[in-house]
């Protein structure tokens, strides 16, 4: 069994908090508990690919869409939608740079990650959140 919720949001700084907050209320109503491991990386993660969106997504584009599945061993499925061509890559940062560890804190959080392209419509990137053993 699992359960989904999906919202959209406006491309907009303080959307990112709000992302965070829906996850997090969908996950605590699904059974998971503020000390949850999944529950807070599930949080840390929507919010790295929410601010992604709202820092490099399409100019033009007024709103991104949130998902997230709670399935039913505990784990949870996270997507965040834009319509943005341009896949995320992982890329090599030096000591001293201020950004561009997004991608690696997803790798290392995530138990697995990737990119499904909607064609026109742009993309959604997913990361995939495993439930305390």
């Amino acid at each position: 069994m699992l359960r989904r919720n999906a919202f959209r949001l406006p491309r907009h700084p303080a959307s990112v908090g709000l992302a965070r907050r829906r996850v997090r209320d969908h996950l605590a109503d699904w059974g998971h508990g503020p000390r949850d491991a999944a529950l807070q990386d599930a949080v840390l993660l929507v919010s790295e690919l929410a601010t992604n969106v709202v820092r490099h997504g399409p100019l033009l584009e007024r709103e991104f869409e949130v998902a997230v599945t709670a399935l039913a061993d505990g784990s949870c499925l996270i997507e965040v939608s834009d319509e943005g061509q341009l896949e995320p890559r992982l890329r090599v940062v030096g000591e001293w740079e201020e950004a561009g560890r997004g991608l690696h804190l997803v790798e290392n959080l995530a138990a697995a990650w990737g990119v499904w392209s909607r064609g026109r419509h742009g993309k959604t990137v997913w990361v995939l959140v495993l439930a305390e053993a």
